[in-house]
Order: C-alpha cells, then sequence, then structure tokens
C-alpha cells in the first residue's frame, strides 16, 4: 500500500458569511468532509449547473456530517454582485449550506480564497478530507454520480486518529503498519 501525499486545503478567507450564525473555518471543520463549491451569481454555468448539483448534494447526504460551503467568488462584475444580490439569490434557489464572500483584495481581481485554491474559474469544486487533505478539485460540473462517488468514499473514511488508522508516527508499507518515521 502507498502513502499518497495529498496537499492540506488552505484557510478560506471570506468577508461576510450567509446561512449561518458564525464564521466557518476549514480548521474548526477538521474531521468531517468538506464539498467546497465555487460560484458567481452571474455565471450562466453555476445557475443552469452547478447550483441544482449542489441542491441535489444537500438533498443527499443531509443525514451525513458532509459539511457543504459555497464560496461567492467574484472576480468580474463586481458591482453587480452585492451581498444585497447575493442575499436575494441563496433566497431564490433556496440554498441551505452556508455561504462565504470570497475576500477581494485592494489591487487584485482574484479574491484571495480563489488565489489560494488555484481556482480557474466558477464553478469550481473542492472535496476536502476529513483530515484537511484536498482529495479533489475540479473547474466545470462532473456528473452528478462521480460527484456522489467521491462524497461517499471521503465518508466512508474514518476520522484521523481513529482506532485502526495509522498516526503520523507511523510507517506503512505493504500494507503493514510499524512505527517509524519512512512512508
Amino acid at each position: 500500500m502507498s502513502h499518497i501525499a495529498r496537499p492540506l486545503a488552505p484557510e478560506l478567507a471570506v468577508s461576510e458569511w450567509f446561512n449561518t450564525p458564525r464564521p466557518l473555518t476549514l480548521a474548526a471543520l477538521h474531521g468531517r468532509p468538506v464539498f467546497l463549491h465555487s460560484f458567481q451569481l452571474l455565471c450562466p454555468g453555476c445557475v443552469a449547473q452547478a447550483i441544482p448539483q449542489v441542491q441535489r448534494i444537500e438533498r443527499v447526504f443531509a443525514g451525513s456530517d458532509l459539511q457543504i460551503v459555497g464560496l461567492h467568488t467574484v472576480f468580474e462584475h463586481h458591482a453587480a454582485m452585492s451581498p444585497v444580490t447575493l442575499r436575494a439569490f441563496l433566497h431564490e434557489y433556496r440554498l441551505k449550506s452556508p455561504v462565504g464572500v470570497d475576500l477581494a483584495e485592494e489591487g487584485s481581481d482574484i479574491p484571495v480564497t480563489m488565489r489560494r485554491f488555484g481556482l480557474r474559474g466558477t464553478p469550481s469544486s473542492v472535496l476536502i478530507g476529513r483530515d484537511g487533505t484536498i482529495l479533489h478539485q475540479v473547474f466545470g460540473v462532473e456528473d452528478d454520480i462521480a460527484v456522489g462517488a467521491r462524497i461517499a468514499n471521503a465518508l466512508a473514511a474514518a476520522p484521523p486518529g481513529a482506532p485502526g488508522q495509522p498516526d503520523e508516527d507511523v510507517a506503512c508499507i505493504d500494507g503493514r503498519c510499524a512505527p517509524g518515521d519512512a512512508r
């Protein structure tokens, strides 16, 4: 069995939150799988395909510990996509999961979280494992069955440090685990 080194997901940089009583951080969600979807309310692919897919994910995985997080990533038409407009959009499309507004920095058209994750545009999605690593990242919309299978696999993974899971100071080679530094 080989160890696949996956990058840790960078922290979110959000200026305002909707559909949550308090701000979310990926650090606070450690131990839960996270489906992060990046969208713009004026993006045709987001409205026609990605948002309906997120609504299906919300319904199908409602009884699980999957945390769905929306990221309104505005990199064009800034004036038209205000928080007031976003609030109306979320209400009309009945999105229930938390949505953060990606932090805009002075002098840059690309918001902070979009840059941190290396997102190419909207819609984009990132599946983050229970251990905080990026399991999958995609620009565009994938088939529901592929997304569902990836989410199911992330949900099936044991939480970090669970019995039977190797600790960070345990090396696993060919399915056998023993204390040590080598991986």
